[in-house]
């Protein structure tokens, strides 16, 4: 049972299998779930809505899967499910006298590196020398030939999807024309029921990711005070077309993809000779995470490299179905650690992954990072919203000031020494105990309207504020 949650998610195509998944991994939903240790196989049953259930067999060797099910999406949420049951609850698979005939016949369609589940010769001859080189020799040309059939599938499949998100975002475009015409007012106001129509449209049409970001803009402009939101939905509009626009200048853009459809895999990431790598000394400034409308979590780890001159950060970003309950962290706010990271290819990289990690866990100060004369806390904002105008979240590493509290309990990071008063509010609470507290250097996520604060440096040390 050589699965974890972190190779299923990797495996996943997209966030809407994995939560498609999640649902399907109860018991019930399963009348058969059976092992074979020997040839390191699972297989199971699953009862959809007709009145066959699909046949799901995977290989826990080297992840290859089949399902009868008719989906276009590889692994189905079939596939997913039944390896989410083998990483979770590995006891639920019964260990099997024989492999049925389909699990064999799948087995021997398919070639592997480990050799094929012994057959009966039944008394037959071996084959002599000549014939078994011509038969590997056939074997070859089969090869070949199905290597470029999965080709020119994948390329099928691959100009499929582009067309099927061009016209996804002509009608999104349509969408955002129509929410102006008729009003910002009635848009915030119905912003739940509509976003979500429109982002069920976009999910069939193939513009998965884009469609969970539309889903989420209704919170967003709802953590805010109402004279706040129409402003906002111009933004999170804005964002939108300019993304779109984006898209369509530059279709196989990785981080456009990322943004609009599907996500690379993990393994894809790693391997990608031109991706960023990072090795540097790193700490964890705080967690971000928040419940999304479509049944996954979004848990955000920021980390700030404590090497560089100037203030460079890292996100480490991970998703999970809410019904899987909180997940135990591999960090927590205030570690440090040398670790080699690898970054999403980007216009600004943020999203990394760790690739290796070395050494042990120290505390210490922030470097005296340098902010310039002007001290502007939102310049690195400008320089993000420049090169990628569609970030939503934004890192900042804030120069000496103080937190207040306004009359109407608003809480606001004030620059210190600053004859311009600049100010910055904070989303939700804070602690009374940080009001006028004097902070040498301030770590947030600005949005475009309100900070959310990380950790910051005092008198009496690191305060994690996450």
């Amino acid at each position: 049972m050589e699965f974890d949650l972190k190779t299923i998610e990797a495996l996943a195509p997209d966030q809407a299998s994995l939560s498609a998944a999640s649902k399907l991994t109860k018991r019930s939903s399963w009348p058969r779930l059976e092992k074979n240790e020997q040839q390191a196989l699972i297989w199971g049953e699953c009862q959809g809505s007709g009145s066959n259930p699909y046949r799901v067999v995977i290989d826990t060797g080297d992840h290859g899967y089949k399902c009868t099910c008719p989906s276009r999406k590889f692994p189905c949420k079939h596939t997913l499910a039944l390896m989410w049951i083998a990483a979770t609850a590995p006891a639920s698979f019964a260990a099997a006298e024989s492999i049925p005939e389909w699990v064999n016949d799948w087995l021997s369609r398919r070639r592997k590196t480990t050799p094929p589940p012994a057959q009966s010769t039944s008394g037959a001859a071996a084959k002599s020398i000549d014939e078994a080189a011509r038969t590997d020799q056939s074997a070859a040309v089969e090869d070949v030939a199905a290597v470029e059939r999965r080709e020119a599938a994948q390329r099928k499949r691959a100009e499929d999807t582009r067309q099927a998100v061009s016209a996804a975002l002509d009608e999104l475009d349509q969408w955002i024309a129509d929410q102006l015409r008729l009003g910002l007012s009635g848009f915030i106001d119905g912003s739940s029921d509509r976003c979500r129509r429109i982002a069920a449209r976009l999910v069939d049409m193939k513009a998965t990711a884009l469609a969970g970001r539309i889903d989420e803009i209704p919170s967003r402009l709802m953590a805010l005070r109402s004279e706040e939101r129409p402003d906002a939905a111009i933004r999170e509009l804005g964002k939108l077309v300019l993304l779109a626009k984006a898209w369509r200048s530059a279709p196989d853009d990785p981080e456009l993809k990322r943004l609009v459809s599907t996500s690379e895999t993990r393994e894809q990431v790693l391997a990608n000779p031109d991706a960023r790598q990072v090795e540097s000394f790193w700490e964890v400034l705080g967690e971000k995470i928040e419940s999304r409308r479509d049944g996954l979590v979004s848990h955000s780890t920021w980390l700030l490299d404590l090497k560089s001159t100037t203030p460079q950060f890292a996100v480490l970003l991970d998703y999970f179905p809410a019904s899987a309950g909180r997940r135990s962290n591999a960090f927590a706010p205030g570690d440090r650690f040398d670790a080699r990271l690898v970054f999403y290819p980007s216009r600004k990289p943020l999203r990394a992954l760790v690739a290796e990690r070395m050494g042990e866990v120290i505390s210490g100060a922030w470097p005296d990072f340098s902010f310039g004369a002007a001290k502007d806390p939102l310049a690195t904002h400008a320089s993000y919203q420049d090169a990628a105008p569609w970030i939503a979240d934004c890192p900042l590493m804030l120069p000496p000031g103080a937190i207040l509290v306004d009359d109407r309990g608003t809480g606001w990071w004030q620059a210190a020494d600053d004859p311009q008063g600049i100010a910055l509010p904070i989303a939700g609470a804070v602690n009374q105990t940080l009001l006028g507290l004097d902070l040498a250097a301030t770590a947030a996520l600005w949005d475009g309207a309100r900070l959310d604060l990380l950790a910051a440096q005092s008198g009496f040390g690191r305060l994690d504020l996450s």
